[in-house]
């Protein structure tokens, strides 16, 4: 016992032992912290689109979607802000993504394919539909928050399809575009609270999507009449 005792009461031996269990304390806070990344916040918006189509049979719908250049100008008409990479690809300035008070320009390709006869269609298109318009964004960057936000941190897609639906008495013009948003919240915006960010994020968004629908809807549409008018005029 008085062996125990005094090696128990050494300085030199304590000091040691406090100094082993620090690093103890260092080395799991270590493998904590890597252990438990900073979770990204996501929020998503998914809009979808049915109108009445006036189809002409000397101008069928399926025929004006096949000028993808066409339907491209038409669906993003700010020429300045976006212009045409290859066979399928366009770079677009989207309109700006207003979160709180930061302020971000997505820059993106845009890749648009026309599709026929139920060969890899996506998953929400009927099979019997005889063409599909599908954009997927290909590749994107980010203006304006370069001195808060590191470019990994963040994660933008934006998705979507369009097709003439002749099921019923009137051929219908429907198809969705669904935008995703994942990203590491820079210090400025960890003090606000999940409920307001969450509030604040989806409002954004659905606003940005459904705005980007309209747009882009009644682009199309009128520039399908003057389609039909040439038609006409030809023929």
């Amino acid at each position: 016992m008085a062996v125990s005792s005094t090696v128990l009461s050494c300085p030199k031996m304590f000091g040691r032992r406090r100094s082993v269990a620090v690093e103890m304390r260092t080395i799991r806070w270590g493998v904590k912290c890597q252990l438990s990344p900073v979770k990204p916040s996501k929020y998503s918006s998914k809009i979808t689109t049915d109108v009445q189509l006036h189809e002409s049979p000397l101008a069928l719908f399926d025929e004006y979607l096949e000028d993808k250049s066409r339907v491209f100008k038409a669906m993003f008409p700010d020429k300045p802000k976006s212009y045409r990479l290859n066979e399928e690809e366009w770079r677009i300035q989207m309109l700006p993504i207003k979160f709180l008070f930061l302020t971000a320009w997505p820059v993106v390709v845009m890749r648009i394919r026309c599709k026929s006869n139920g060969q890899d269609y996506p998953p929400d298109v009927p099979l019997d539909i005889t063409k599909v318009l599908e954009l997927n964004m290909m590749k994107w960057e980010l203006q304006g928050l370069d001195r808060v936000m590191e470019p990994s941190d963040f994660t933008l897609v934006v998705q979507g399809a369009l097709y003439p639906d002749r099921g019923g008495r009137h051929t219908r013009l429907k198809g969705r575009l669904e935008m995703n948003i994942s990203f590491v919240l820079p210090t400025v915006l960890m003090l606000v609270p999940e409920d307001v960010r969450r509030n604040v994020a989806n409002a954004v968004l659905n606003g940005l999507v459904d705005n980007m629908k309209h747009k882009v809807i009644e682009s199309l549409l009128a520039d399908y009449n003057r389609f039909k008018n040439e038609r006409r005029t030809h023929h």
